[in-house]
């Protein structure tokens, strides 16, 4: 199984009327309930508008997005799935849900970091 991040950006639903924004939530909750019921949710969410940190690497901390940053995510899902195709397919019912256009790109595998997570397991 590999696993995919899938995420819109920030903005990318406020073309939706606020009468609408249960709907859509409701929408998107049936969707995770389905990721979750077939097994392949691992963990997903929105974030908080335009609420970053950058930390540089001697610890200094400053108000993010980076400066030159045109797009941030808004939210995101990661699943665990076969293949990509499944991946784009989990995309679609989420693009659907949420009445935007998702990105999705593959998580690089860790080996060591797996076997760091087993070990830690028992």
């Amino acid at each position: 199984m590999t696993r995919y991040l899938i995420s819109f950006n920030d903005g990318a639903m406020d073309h939706i009327p606020a009468e609408e924004l249960a709907d859509v939530g409701k929408a998107a909750h049936a969707v995770v309930q389905e990721a979750v019921t077939a097994g392949v949710w691992v963990f997903g969410g929105g974030l908080e508008r335009q609420r970053a940190s950058v930390v540089a690497t001697d610890g200094l901390v400053t108000d993010g997005p980076y400066p030159e940053t045109k797009e941030v995510i808004g939210g995101f899902v990661v699943v665990d799935v076969a293949s990509r195709e499944e991946a784009l397919a989990w995309a679609a019912k989420i693009a659907a849900a949420c009445r935007s256009a998702q990105e999705v790109r593959e998580l690089m595998p860790d080996p060591e970091m797996e076997a760091m997570l087993r070990r830690a397991a028992g």
